[in-house]
């Protein structure tokens, strides 16, 4: 299982893993923004945060990579203790599913691990400690 570190910014997503790109002598391989979404996600949106980043990716090196987007919680505002995440990539679903059930006891569960509109399966969660994590399992069916 690969971890990577997931970070949230407060509007400034773009500008920031562009400054951390050209810092780190990475390359962006994935820049998505709200407004990218599929319409049943897209209407839940707010117009503000169309424009804002919905995820990118940041390859700095073979076994390191930045993950990030602009932070949209209705319910919890940003600051800088909530700017993070631990983001979990799995290749077995069987192992995905029970990280993810076992980091969620006692914990709360954001965005239950299930199929993703971009493909494989995602789900969000806070453990019972406090940390956020996020578990990726990727679409096989994609990859000749």
């Amino acid at each position: 299982m690969k971890t990577n570190t997931y970070l949230h910014f407060n509007g400034n997503c773009e500008e920031a893993m562009n400054y951390y790109a050209d810092i780190l002598g990475g390359t962006i391989t994935m820049m998505m923004q709200f407004k990218e979404a599929p319409e049943e996600v897209l209407k839940n949106i707010p117009d503000f945060a169309k424009e804002l980043i919905m995820h990118c990716t940041l390859e700095v090196s073979d076994d390191m990579a930045i993950l990030a987007s602009d932070y949209l919680n209705a319910d919890e505002k940003f600051n800088a203790g909530n700017n993070f995440a631990i983001s979990l990539n799995a290749d077995d679903e069987d192992e995905a599913l029970s990280v993810f059930n076992g980091l969620a006891e006692g914990g709360t569960i954001l965005m239950p691990f299930e199929d993703a509109f971009w493909g494989g399966k995602f789900g969000m969660l806070k453990d019972k400690f406090g940390v956020s994590w996020m578990m990726s399992l990727e679409d096989d069916s994609q990859i000749s």
